[in-house]
Formats: C-alpha cells, structure tokens, sequence
C-alpha cells in the first residue's frame, strides 16, 4: 500500500505515541504499522535493555530490592520484579523513578536519529505508562489501543498464567483505560477480529501519513 499524501505538517517527522493498557493490543498495533514501514521503538524493549547486568540501572534496583530479584545468570527476572511492585504503590514509584529517566533518554536519542531519515512522515514509540507518566506532551500525536476490561482481564490470565484478581490488580495499576480513550488523538479497538482491527490501524496509519491531527475524545478515523 501507498503511503497517501501530502505529508506531515511542515515536512517534518511526527512523534507518535501508542498507548493502551496492559493486553490492550499495542504489540499487535505496533508491528502492523511496522509493516506499513514505520520506524517503531518499544519502551519495555528499552527498559529491559537498561537494567542489564552490570548498568546504572540494574546497580540501582538491586541496591533498592535486593539481590533476590535476579536469576542465577544476574538478569533481573522481571516476574519477580513484578510480583513486587504491582501489590506496593511506593515500590512501584521507585522502580519507575529508576528505570524511566534512561528509558526516555534512549528513546529522546532514538527520535533525534529519525529525523535524518528522507521519507518517513512519522514514528512510533510504543509507550504502555505514557499518561501515567505525563508524557504525552512530549508527542505530537497519541494513539491509543483499547479493549473492554474484561477482555482485557482474559488476555492477562491467558498470557501471563495469573488468577483473575492478581490480573485485575495490574489493571488497576494503571490509568482506566477509558480515560485514556478520552484524551486520545485516535483509538484502535482490539475487540473485534485481527481484520477489523487491521483496517482500524490502516486508517490510522494513513491519517497519520497525512498529518493529521485526529479526531480526538476517543474517536477513531
């Protein structure tokens, strides 16, 4: 498929930020618009990259939860790390106030990087805690993939093996999803069939090769 035009406003490269919650979608959503051509970043990639063993980072958590939460081979075993910060509120904080100044800092060098880049309208950084964070406003664009609740309490078991309240609890760690919807430049539901969420993301990745800035308040293309 063609990438529409013209191009993004003024002719320079749009930051896009895509967001949802936990088993929303996103992964899905952002090798999609991979496919259209679309240079994409992945901010858990990020994270997992800056604590590894021996980085400021993994130094810092280690100091902050104790050296149980790595595996054998000094890896931080993300399950562990999980179990503990989902159920406590200041461990949560903590862990982000570690491990999110480097994140965004890769990712502040990964946007400067596409810049250079001749033919590209806009990039994608795939950010799951982006308005709990308050980083939207670092983006020209957002984009948010959503699902009922409970639909989205299924994946979480289904993928992640959890009971359905240890599931609904990391739900509930993050911004309700229909707030998000609310303060969305566009949505892409993930309810529906793999094609109807295809056209969604295609509609949305040609909007966005256009410049356009949304519909807002949730609303799809």
């Amino acid at each position: 498929m063609t990438a529409p035009s013209p191009g993004p406003e003024g002719g320079r490269l749009l930051r896009v930020a895509l967001t949802g919650g936990i088993a929303t979608g996103k992964s899905y959503v952002l090798a999609r618009l991979r496919g259209h051509g679309v240079p994409t970043i992945d901010a858990d990639r990020l994270a997992r990259e800056v604590v590894r063993p021996g980085r400021p980072a993994w130094a810092a958590l280690v100091a902050r939860f104790g050296a149980e939460i790595c595996r054998p081979d000094r890896q931080v075993d993300r399950a562990r790390l999980g179990a503990i910060v989902f159920s406590d509120a200041a461990a949560r904080a903590d862990l982000e106030a570690i491990v999110h100044p480097p994140v965004r800092k890769a990712m502040a060098d990964w946007f400067e990087a596409r810049r250079a880049e001749t033919g590209v309208p806009f990039a994608v950084a795939d950010i799951p805690l982006l308005y709990e964070t308050g980083r939207e406003r670092s983006f020209d664009r957002v984009v948010v993939a959503a699902c009922r609740p409970e639909t989205q309490a299924r994946r979480v078991v289904a993928r992640d093996g959890l009971a359905e309240e240890a599931a609904r609890s990391r739900m509930a760690a993050q911004l309700p999803i229909d707030d998000k919807i609310a303060r969305a430049d566009f949505v892409i539901r993930t309810d529906g069939t793999f094609e109807e969420t295809d056209r969604q993301v295609d509609a949305v990745w040609a909007a966005l090769c256009r410049g356009e800035p949304g519909a807002g308040q949730g609303s799809a293309p």
